[in-house]
């Protein structure tokens, strides 16, 4: 495997810290992360005038002229695999995907394959500057395998390392379209009972609770008031379907990103998603409020009704401000459909 060599001088005022300073002053071509910085102080890869030092914890002087050898990212372990994919905004930096529900973002012990992964692995064809020195996309968030919508992914160690902090500081804009059972309606006494809920203006549910791991089932999520990691949900009501009112579409939004947050949140609130096998169960609906074929539609519907809509957050190399929409899928739209018969 081949390396390159990368050099440069201390600028002025430096930081006291060589990782630090060396952070600040490398070239932005060179696509090298804090944390890749971090790694090849460690590994005797930096020299500072001309003597290898890995103490990131060393001072370094303005003027100090730094050279780092940097080994080419090898392959990645993960194999390519030739899968369809939608594209909906692609650069040298990172490349937004509309999901389809069924397809697990990251290979795992369960789902070795067919993979979004593997699919990028394909679609890049080796044209991947590698992230960690691996030539792997970088997975900054995730969607669930059966939640369908928008995910950005990441090309190079920079464009990976300013996606993850607009991720880390909650900047990015994530809207979800779900289709809940019950109508979250602020006016509902019971709802204004549930602990951790609340409503802004606008009719607005605000879910705010702790998430961590189910304590006997691993596969799952639980809410908590102690412990656990902070999460905040916002949902309101697009529309209701039934007479009365038993289910609706609504629109959710993220403060924070935890794993199965919208799905365990609403399920907490008693207004958990259709078809979702972990959260949701079945719920029996009103004999009346509904048609035959929506009963029979809810029923049938395969997967939690969730589906990532829009993301927007702010380029990571050339600062643009980019926005994205995703249509809803087929299936969530024919069961909007057949609710409003």
């Amino acid at each position: 495997m081949g390396s390159r060599r990368i050099e440069f001088v201390i600028a002025e005022n430096p930081p006291k810290r060589l990782d630090k300073a060396v952070s600040r002053d490398v070239p932005e071509e060179a696509s090298l992360s804090r944390t890749r910085l971090a790694r090849l102080i460690e590994e005797g890869a930096l020299t500072v005038d001309g003597a290898v030092v890995q103490d990131a914890k060393a001072r370094v002087e303005e003027g100090a002229q730094i050279a780092i050898d940097v080994e080419e990212a090898e392959d990645s372990h993960i194999g390519p695999e030739d899968i369809p994919l939608e594209i909906v905004f692609e650069d040298n930096d990172l490349i937004v995907i509309n999901k389809p529900a069924g397809m697990v973002v990251h290979p795992a012990p369960g789902s070795p394959s067919g993979t979004l992964v593997n699919a990028l692995l394909h679609h890049f064809g080796g044209n991947l500057s590698g992230v960690g020195g691996v030539k792997r996309p970088g997975i900054v968030h995730r969607i669930d395998k059966e939640t369908s919508g928008l995910l950005v992914v990441a090309k190079s160690d920079a464009a990976h390392q300013g996606l993850a902090a607009q991720f880390e500081k909650h900047t990015v804009e994530r809207y979800y379209q779900a289709v809940c059972y019950g109508v979250p309606d602020g006016n509902d006494p019971r709802l204004r009972g549930v602990k951790g809920a609340s409503f802004e203006p606008g009719n607005i549910l605000k879910l705010t609770t702790q998430l961590a791991r189910h304590k006997t089932d691993r596969q799952k999520q639980a809410v908590l008031f102690q412990g656990g990691r902070h999460a905040v949900t916002r949902a309101r009501i697009c529309e209701g379907f039934g007479n009365p009112a038993c289910a609706a579409l609504i629109e959710c939004w993220l403060e924070t990103g935890r794993t199965h947050q919208i799905r365990v949140h609403m399920a907490h609130a008693g207004h958990s998603l259709v078809g979702d096998p972990t959260y949701g169960g079945r719920r029996k609906l009103p004999a009346k409020a509904l048609s035959e074929e929506a009963q029979a539609a809810v029923r049938a519907f395969p997967r939690q009704a969730l589906h990532a809509a829009v993301l927007g957050f702010e380029h990571p190399v050339c600062g643009e401000s980019l926005r994205f929409e995703a249509p809803l899928p087929q299936d969530m739209a024919d069961l909007l459909a057949a609710l409003r018969q």
